[in-house]
Formats: structure tokens, sequence, C-alpha cells
């Protein structure tokens, strides 16, 4: 039990508190900045590579294109299907050779990243599917590459819906990040635990269940406020000249 009468509690409270949300805040920056790197490509090579797509023929090889794509959904689907607790158990030899330990808040951004880029990369998959077909073959039309295509028309039209996206992947890297205290992993689920179960302390409980939805509550008006930032408003021809005028200036056969 915790003395709440005790002179060096709050004092204690604020300290607890304050690194273990630093932890969590440590844990979810770098296991996002690997979900958008490593999430974000997948994506784009889920839609790219099916029938009729921008790398439909990678290397030149259909077949080849095909099986890719048929791996990455398959990784895809098997990433979303397992229960975090399972994957990060089942993971901790993998975790252990990539960090040298499976305890601590840097070993538990392995798991937080693995269980992340698959939910993410079919968020960017149905956003890019949103965008309006015409704009890339007006940009193809043009003489635009595949990669411009994605940089100029893929990327910029269906970064709303990515930003969406990303801001429910945030909020449940959150959560995961809170499991992770249960093995070890410090941040805000482990103080939880550690003070809210075993000490039977219900502030710390209560401390951390606001400092968590607090964070959420941020990181979801920043993403929501990006999103409508970036999100476009006018369609149909405007579109297409405004794509135009963007490959025709960075594409090698433009003037």
């Amino acid at each position: 039990m915790i003395d709440t009468t005790s002179p060096d509690f709050w004092p204690d409270l604020f300290e607890v508190l304050l690194l273990g949300t630093g932890q969590t805040l440590y844990m979810v920056f770098f296991a996002l900045l690997f979900t958008v790197l490593i999430g974000l490509p997948i994506g784009i090579l889920l839609v790219g590579t099916e029938r009729g797509g921008l790398f439909e023929r990678p290397f030149g090889s259909l077949a080849f294109g095909r099986i890719l794509n048929r791996v990455l959904d398959f990784i895809v689907n098997l990433g979303r299907s397992v229960p975090f607790i399972i994957l990060m158990i089942a993971i901790i030899p993998f975790t252990r050779v990539v960090v040298g330990t499976f305890i601590g808040p840097t070993a538990a951004i392995v798991p937080l990243s693995l269980v992340a880029i698959p939910f993410f990369a079919r968020m960017v998959e149905i956003s890019i599917k949103e965008v309006d077909p015409g704009l890339s073959e007006a940009a193809h039309s043009l003489g635009a590459s595949r990669w411009l295509i994605v940089r100029k028309v893929f990327i910029p039209e269906a970064l709303p819906g990515m930003l969406l996206g990303l801001a429910t992947t945030v909020t449940s890297i959150i959560n995961f990040s809170a499991m992770v205290g249960v093995v070890a992993g410090g941040g805000l689920g482990n103080v939880a635990v550690t003070y809210g179960y075993q000490r039977y302390s219900t502030i710390h409980m209560v401390a951390v269940i606001i400092i968590i939805f607090v964070i959420v509550m941020i990181l979801q008006g920043v993403a929501t406020h990006f999103a409508k930032k970036f999100a476009r408003t006018s369609i149909g021809e405007s579109r297409a000249q405004t794509i135009g005028r963007k490959v025709v200036r960075d594409s090698p056969v433009g003037p």
C-alpha cells in the first residue's frame, strides 16, 4: 500500500508519472517513425502490384508482381490478425537480436512497430485506391514516370486519408504501449501495473488514464487538423490541370 499522507507522496507521484510519460512518448515516436517509413511503401506496393497497377510488372515480370502482391497482402493480413500480447511474446528472440534485450522502452519499440506497420499499410492502400484514377492517367499521358506519379499524384491526393489513418494508428500504438508495461516494457503501462495494481494506488491509476487520454486527444487533434488542411476541395478538370502542371515541371520530358 502507498501512504498518500506521506510528504514525499506527491513529489514521488510527479516524478514517476513524468518518467512514465517520457518513456511512453519515446516508444510512440520511434514506433510511429518506423511504421511510416515501412508501412507507406508497403501500402503503395499493395496498390501498385495489383492487376493494372503502376508496378504490375516489377523487373519486367508479371508473375513476380502477382507473387509480390500476394505475399505483401498475406503479411499485412497476418500482422493485423495476431493479438498484440501473443506477437510481443513470440518475437522476443527477434527483439533480443535487434536491440540486445527484450526489456525496456527501446525493446518495446520493436513489437509496437510490427503491430502498427500492417495496419497503417492497409490504411495507405485504402487511401490511394480512393484517388481518382483519371489523375494518374492524365499524369501518365504527360510522360510522367511511375515514381513521379506516386510522388505527385498518389501521395498528395491520398494524404488526408493517410493522416486520418495515421491518427488511428497512433491511438493503437499508445494503447499497445500501455500493454507493454505488463512485461516490464516501461512507460505509463508499467506505472499502472506497478503502482496502480500491485500497490493498490487509485491515484496512480487515474492519473495514468488521464495522461493517456490527453496524449491521444492531442495527437488525434493534430492529425485531424492537418488532414483537413491538406484535403482537396477542387475536383474534375481543375485537379487534372494542377497535376499536369506538377508533372510537366518535374518530368524529364517537360519543358
